[in-house]
């Protein structure tokens, strides 16, 4: 327990962001390849592009959710509800250890968004803020209740 955990952290402090840092530590469950999977969580890190709005952890968490037990069906509004009430229910759980789902919140800055500009990776950068942790948690999550 834990493995992904540990290599959605390692991604982190390699300067991935949160959304990559996580989508990447399930390479081996969601079949895409490291490049596809780092562009395609690329745009979720900073709460979408430093918008701060849906942490980059929890993107990738749906993300992986819609992959693993997704529906294709369109008009299957039964499948539909429930693949939207697992959704919630991943998010009340981060939301339950984290404090909020939403990046500013868990970072307390204001409203709104965030120069474009990415912070430089420093221990210090590390020290102040969640997002290791948030990460952390959005892949036990994902371990706990999609792949057992």
């Amino acid at each position: 327990m834990g493995i992904y955990a540990d290599k959605a952290c390692k991604n982190f402090r390699e300067g991935y962001n949160c959304a990559q840092a996580v989508f990447l530590a399930f390479l081996d469950v969601t079949d895409f390849d490291k490049e596809t999977s780092l562009k395609l969580s690329s745009s979720f890190g900073g709460g979408m592009g430093r918008l701060r709005e849906v942490c980059g952890a929890v993107s990738s968490m749906f993300m992986i959710a819609g992959l693993l037990r997704g529906y294709t069906a369109p008009n299957d509004d039964e499948i539909k509800g429930a693949h939207y009430a697992l959704i919630q229910e991943l998010g009340k759980e981060f939301q339950s250890k984290c404090g909020s789902i939403i990046c500013r919140e868990l970072l307390g800055l204001p409203e709104g968004a965030d120069s474009p500009e990415p912070s430089r990776r420093t221990e210090q950068y590390y020290k102040e803020r969640p997002c290791e942790n948030c990460i952390r948690i959005a892949a036990e999550i994902i371990e706990n209740r999609l792949l057992n």
